[in-house]
């Protein structure tokens, strides 16, 4: 457990000193009322056997990417109930929003290639854990920076933040990951996130 609060804290000095994100690093003006009711609806207790189908296709596989990472992600030997965890999340918070509702698979696309499931990951830019949350959130909305650390609550606002750019692009796959990483008009990252859906997470 110090081991854990130790790597917090440094994941914390990190966010504080990186720097900041290319293009629109999640600074669409439309943002950050979407995150806000996000964040102030009740947590997300959706009972994993709503789809026991989904979790029961989908458990291993987050489990093999996550032992594939066990050393780093501190997770000790409990891979299953780490695993459990995150797809809870992914399965509700995707439930939540329209334009995810029927793709929580993308959703974990998207955490595959954006922090190989580690949720104390901070990229170059700043972004902060499972889905590279930007760091300048939780001083917008009234968080620690913290908070970004949290599993549900980083997959929440990522959750939030794609779904809002699957709307803007009426469900253009592409140009809204484009928009997610911050490389509109380029198709390397969508293209990683795509191919990574159809090669690991599709059922």
């Amino acid at each position: 457990m110090a081991r854990i609060a130790f790597l917090a804290s440094l994941a914390v000095a990190c966010m504080a000193i990186a720097q900041p994100s290319i293009a629109d690093g999640q600074r669409d003006p439309g943002l950050r009322q979407i995150i806000a009711a996000a964040i102030s609806d009740k947590p997300c207790f959706e009972d994993k056997y709503d789809d026991v189908v989904w979790y029961a296709v989908m458990q291993p596989r987050v489990e093999k990417r996550l032992r594939q990472k066990t050393a780093d992600l501190r997770l000790g030997d409990d891979v299953s109930a780490a695993a459990q965890r995150i797809l809870r999340s992914v399965h509700c918070e995707s439930s939540r929003q329209s334009m995810l509702r029927d793709r929580p698979q993308l959703v974990l696309a998207v955490i595959d290639v954006e922090s190989a499931f580690d949720p104390f990951a901070v990229s170059s830019a700043g972004a902060v854990g499972m889905m590279q949350v930007m760091p300048f959130w939780p001083q917008e909305l009234g968080l620690t920076r913290r908070d970004l650390l949290d599993v549900e609550m980083n997959i929440r606002m990522g959750t939030s933040i794609l779904a809002y750019y699957l709307e803007r692009e009426r469900g253009d796959y592409r140009r809204a990951l484009a928009r997610y990483n911050g490389s509109l008009g380029r198709r390397t990252y969508p293209d990683l996130v795509l191919n990574r859906l159809n090669s690991r997470w599709q059922r």
